[in-house]
């Protein structure tokens, strides 16, 4: 691999690093099985680096002023921060729901949020991709930044495809220990709404300093 992709793929695993990111994961992980959670993560991963790749060849296209850049922080900041309004919302109204039975021998988990019973995570994969594409409008200035130093700065899909596998790397990994956590851990309603709630105030945190520190 071209050395100037070795260092975007490495760029990636360490963007993939940030609080905010790993705070999205975990706020639409927690609670779901293995696949669904793999899924969710690689779902992020793709709608982060297609994100980067558009935002980065508008850039390119105009000479857009550092202040306005900065409003791409203010967005990913603003998701977080929504997301963990939400989840202290349905800890504190009691909307995490958690049903157990037996299947030929082994148990089963259903975990769903409000007063209806639902199998559809349609929305909350469909979530995952649109948050990934949010908060890749706070990765442009970084990412632009990191194609100068090791090029043109001209973005193409080769080098977006070495960041977003990256990101992934890292995403997966997290994944795997979030599929863990769910397995083993909250397997009781108890547990969903403590992890829930940390996850929401940890939300909240990382939000409000990235808007205030930016």
């Amino acid at each position: 691999m071209d050395t100037s992709l070795l260092i975007i793929f490495w760029y990636g695993i360490l963007h993939a690093f940030g609080p905010d990111h790993l705070t999205a994961i975990a706020d639409f992980s927690i609670g779901k099985d293995s696949k669904k959670t793999i899924l969710i993560t690689i779902l992020f991963a793709i709608g982060h680096g297609i994100s980067l790749f558009i935002f980065a060849k508008i850039l390119q296209s105009f000479n857009i002023s550092e202040e306005l850049l900065a409003y791409g922080d203010i967005i990913s900041a603003t998701v977080i921060l929504a997301m963990g309004i939400y989840l202290l919302y349905i800890v504190f109204t009691d909307r995490i729901q958690l049903k157990k039975h037996t299947h030929n021998g082994k148990e089963h988990i259903h975990i769903w949020f409000g007063k209806e019973h639902s199998h559809d995570d349609t929305i909350a994969k469909s979530s995952s991709f649109t948050m990934g594409v949010l908060m890749g409008a706070g990765g442009v200035r970084g990412m632009l930044v990191t194609l100068g130093a090791v090029g043109s700065g001209n973005v193409n899909l080769t080098m977006v495809l070495a960041f977003t596998l990256g990101v992934m790397l890292v995403f997966i990994t997290f994944g795997v220990i979030l599929a863990y956590i769910n397995k083993n851990i909250l397997k009781s309603k108890a547990n969903l709404k403590r992890a829930f709630g940390v996850a929401g105030v940890i939300s909240l945190i990382v939000g409000l300093d990235f808007l205030i520190g930016g």
